[in-house]
């Protein structure tokens, strides 16, 4: 099974491609371009040093969210242009998941962070692989503690890396920054892991997780409020 998977959920754009969980091709750029001019030139282009083509693509997935509001709604977008018509499955993966998989094998406290804004951050947490706080957005100050009380070593993954830089936390460990940035590929091995399961949907009913509102309805309703 070829699977075509995309991340665009923050600065990273990354498209990979596995036959079934093994990686076949991966091309990642972290840079501050718009994913609307960047994921489709690397799709292009990561097909064609494969010699492969759409058409042998027989899933695909992409990071549902939470991130960037825009990139995540490109992303789907993309995936669901690839996918029309096709009439093949479609897998949506928590991009808080997807980060946690970068460190596969790590034991400890993972805790995927992305900057939410406002001192918040989407998160998530994982000891030694099984979750204890789910997909969520929190301030970054009321999350420490509750990864300290575990007592265990504790790396972070994510946009929000450097955000910890200059916290005190309590056996906090170093990230390799490879592993820091989203990666499709980590998208694509949970992906087959939903398929083998069927847990897919088709490019219709793929849909984003935002977990919070688009700033802009955050500040409508915050002038909204100041009125009454």
């Amino acid at each position: 099974m070829k699977i075509l998977a995309l991340d665009s959920t923050a600065k990273t754009s990354s498209v990979a491609i596995l036959e079934n969980d093994s990686l076949l091709g991966l091309y990642s750029v972290n840079i501050q371009n718009t994913h609307s001019e960047t994921l489709l030139p690397m799709v292009k282009s990561i097909l064609e040093s494969l010699r492969l083509t759409n058409d042998d693509i027989d899933a695909y997935a992409v990071s549902e969210g939470p991130g960037s509001f825009t990139g995540v709604r490109i992303g789907v977008a993309t995936i669901k242009g690839l996918a029309f018509s096709r009439n093949k499955p479609c897998v949506g993966v928590s991009t808080i998941e997807a980060l946690k998989e970068n460190l596969e094998g790590f034991e400890g406290v993972i805790c995927p962070i992305m900057n939410a804004r406002r001192g918040q951050v989407y998160t998530g947490a994982f000891l030694n692989g099984t979750r204890f706080i789910d997909d969520c957005c929190m301030m970054l100050d009321d999350l420490i503690p509750m990864l300290e009380e575990k007592g265990e070593d504790i790396y972070f993954v994510g946009d929000g890396y450097e955000l910890i830089l200059d916290k005190r936390i309590a056996k906090l460990r170093h990230t390799p920054e490879h592993l820091r940035y989203q990666n499709a590929y980590s998208v694509g091995k949970i992906a087959y892991k939903k398929l083998i399961n069927s847990e897919y949907v088709s490019d219709t009913d793929l849909r984003v997780e935002y977990l919070r509102k688009a700033q802009a309805e955050r500040e409508r309703e915050e002038r909204l409020g100041g009125k009454n």
